[in-house]
């Protein structure tokens, strides 16, 4: 029986863990973060592939950097067929990735290589892609940069979020994996060396990527706001004087003379801004500093009072 070590943390990688050990692999140790305090109350709570190993009786590893770690020389003392990473969250030394017998391999969450990088997901969404997909790789020691083993594309809709698309890719990509494991593990693959000229980083989202500016188009409003939902989530610095969380907005099809960040509309449901290049945006779920997320009624009938067609809603004077 093919032996595996998994490295993953997120329930992107726990879903894929639970599709190895569900097709009859043998899995010798699952590799994730060590165990995090989240919350107001500071609660120590295991990864998600953590919590599936466990329920399935098997070895977990945790250091808090796998070079030169005694559970990396475990890895490496278990002499696993396959090592099978998926949102890990660290480099992987070349001495581990050499310990497979038969291949190290990553899926990641793009369709490389487009979109390098530790959110790749998020960047496709706010860059207003149509499509995205996984890719699984041979690891190599630079980041996501192995020959492509197999590739399996999925559609962006107007309807998604980073969230949802994390749980479709997750399926995906656990598909994709085990379809490829039986050509692997017998020598029938044909890898693709990836095309440096059309390299594209992601790299992980930045306080200032969450800021939504004047400058933007109802377009990329919304790309923006689905790409951080559910987390961390799109503000604007000034929305009626205070910093605004916008978790839902709908593109109006229709367009303005009004400046960007004006009311166009406002009614006892609907509150209507200007974009950029005269586009128009619905906010639909709002939260100010300070209070829960909100439907547009609930805000409208109470911190949004008194809110006018015409008004400037948003400032930002440094933009």
């Amino acid at each position: 029986m093919t032996s595996i070590v998994f490295m993953g943390t997120p329930a992107f990688a726990a879903n894929i863990l639970a599709g190895v050990i569900d097709a009859g692999y043998d899995v010798k140790a699952v590799v994730t973060q060590p165990d995090r305090r989240v919350g107001r109350k500071h609660i120590l709570m295991p990864t998600p592939v953590k919590k599936v190993a466990l329920d399935h009786g098997i070895e977990v590893l945790q250091p808090e950097k796998i070079s030169g770690s005694s559970e990396c020389q475990r890895i490496i003392d278990l002499q696993p067929d396959l090592i099978v990473t998926a949102a890990f969250g660290q480099f992987l030394p070349m001495k581990l990735i050499n310990a497979a017998k038969i291949a190290a391999v990553n899926v990641h969450g793009s369709l490389l290589p487009k979109y390098r990088g530790g959110a790749p997901i998020q960047h496709a969404i706010m860059n207003g892609d149509s499509k995205t997909g996984v890719s699984i790789i041979y690891m190599v020691k630079k980041m996501d940069a192995g020959d492509i083993l197999k590739q399996a594309e999925m559609p962006i809709t107007s309807n998604d979020d980073a969230g949802s698309i994390f749980e479709k890719m997750s399926d995906l990509g656990r598909d994709t994996l085990l379809q490829l494991l039986p050509d692997l593990i017998a020598g029938n693959v044909h890898p693709v060396a990836q095309n440096e000229d059309e390299v594209v980083f992601s790299p992980t989202i930045s306080p200032e990527e969450e800021e939504l500016h004047l400058k933007q188009t109802a377009y990329q409003i919304d790309w923006q706001v689905r790409a951080l939902r559910p987390a961390p989530g799109a503000y604007f610095k000034s929305l009626k004087g205070k910093r605004t969380k916008i978790w839902d907005v709908t593109i109006l099809n229709e367009q303005t003379d009004l400046p960007a960040g004006t009311v166009v509309e406002v009614g006892k449901h609907q509150l209507k801004v200007a974009a950029a290049d005269g586009t128009v945006y619905q906010i639909n779920r709002i939260q100010p500093a300070g209070k829960p997320q909100m439907d547009i009624t609930a805000y409208l009938n109470g911190v949004g009072q008194g809110i006018k067609a015409g008004q400037e809603l948003i400032n930002e004077e440094n933009d």
